[in-house]
């Protein structure tokens, strides 16, 4: 640590088709601004797309990170994309690397293991076991967790997790190289890992605190679901859902219909017995289909009888407003050296028009006096496009879609 004791980051990005040499640049880079032994590096390996980098060349590159970085504990994973020095990298080849001096905070790294307990739950269904992850330590204070989208049961763990260890906050996100199943690779422990998860615990003094912005805005009032079965919503406050739907859509501007329609998502409460219902109080998960036939709404998840709800829309102008004011309470509560941005894969130039929002976002929202790429002031933030993010919302850790997760210190 520095002499003064204080939380330092650095960050490094480096682009080309050389990936070893773009990871001995990245990690030189995140090394020289640290300017002190880390504690913990987080690393990003996007191969590119079409073609690829060889999966011999990607584990060469990991491996040389975890060798620079030493002797900090380091996890990496590939990745469609990555984020530092102020811009975002989105299917080329590209290295990101974060390392962090964290004075007080004992930073111990993780491999969990997942095991599905055929007819093991309460309701005769699979159930899933964990070891690595849980339970944590009395003083853990927040696990960062990089899984293979594949092969782990990331939702199992999490409702695991919950069941343990209530309130414990998990944030991180899936693995998304370019390609199927068993391409993908994890580093931690100076080792290559194919499939499974990796990640760290934040214990002792860590004042890291996590921001997940889900990305959307709410229209129409909340809603008690009062007939339903499954993800199949029939009654909302005692009419019909999609006749509920149609009026919220109707009284809105002309110019946010269409919006409604190609971005409605159904937000459900994570606390009924909250006072009021606002941004961030729900678990957003996407409407499948509306059945004009029977008024019925088909959302992305199931929604017991007795839940509030609410309908959202996504788009981009929602997301990085719901990311500022999200940001804003956490930067007045503390001056941040850094931050590591889980962002999914469909945000970046999917969503925005370009692939540095999010990072240039996270880096102004946490310190308005920050700019852009080379910017030496400012926190520090790196990290990658997911294939899902992971971040507690309420009470409970879930696995996100089109959401930015970030872990601020």
């Amino acid at each position: 640590m520095g002499a003064d004791g204080r939380v330092r980051v650095g960050d490094g990005l480096a682009v080309g088709p050389d990936l070893v040499g773009a990871a001995e640049v990245a990690t030189g880079q995140a090394l020289a601004a640290l300017g002190v032994v880390p504690d913990l590096v987080v690393f990003f390996l996007c191969p590119g797309a079409g073609p690829a980098a060889p999966v011999e060349e990607v584990e060469a590159a990991g491996l040389r990170v975890m060798e620079l970085a030493a002797p900090g504990a380091t996890i990496g994973t590939t990745a469609h994309g990555v984020m530092a020095d102020g811009r975002g990298v989105e299917g080329e080849p590209a290295v990101a690397v974060w390392a962090a001096s964290l004075p007080g905070t004992r930073v111990r790294t993780i491999f969990p293991v997942a095991e599905r307990r055929p007819g093991a739950g309460p309701d005769g269904r699979d159930a899933i076991g964990v070891r690595g992850l849980v339970p944590p330590a009395e003083d853990d204070r927040v696990a960062v967790l990089l899984a293979d989208p594949f092969v782990f049961p990331v939702s199992g763990v999490l409702d695991r997790l919950a069941s343990t260890n209530p309130g414990f906050p998990v944030i991180g996100g899936l693995a998304s190289g370019p390609g199927g199943p068993g391409v993908d690779r994890l580093f931690a422990g100076g080792t290559v890992h194919h499939g499974g998860a990796v990640g760290v615990l934040l214990g002792g003094t860590s004042d890291a605190r996590v921001v997940v912005s889900q990305g959307c805005r709410p229209i129409g009032p909340p809603m008690v679901v009062t007939r339903a079965e499954e993800n199949r919503i029939a009654e909302l406050a005692g009419r019909p859902a999609a006749e509920r739907l149609r009026e919220i859509v109707t009284a809105l501007p002309p110019e946010e219909q269409q919006q409604a329609l190609t971005g409605l998502h159904l937000g459900v409460a994570v606390d009924e017995y909250a006072e009021s219902h606002d941004r961030g109080d729900f678990l957003v998960r996407a409407v499948l289909a509306v059945d004009v036939g029977d008024g019925a709404v088909i959302a992305g998840d199931v929604v017991e009888v007795g839940t509030t709800v609410r309908f959202q829309v996504r788009d981009a102008a929602g997301a990085a407003q719901d990311l500022h004011e999200l940001l804003a309470p956490v930067r007045r509560a503390a001056p941040a050296a850094g931050a590591l941005l889980f962002s999914c894969n469909g945000r970046g130039a999917g969503m925005f028009g370009d692939a540095d929002h999010d990072v240039h976002a996270v880096r102004v929202g946490l310190d308005p006096h920050a700019s852009g790429s080379g910017d030496a002031a400012g926190p520090r933030v790196a990290g990658f496009f997911a294939a899902g993010e992971i971040g507690p919302v309420g009470p409970g850790n879930h696995l996100h879609a089109f959401t930015a997760s970030v872990l601020v210190v």
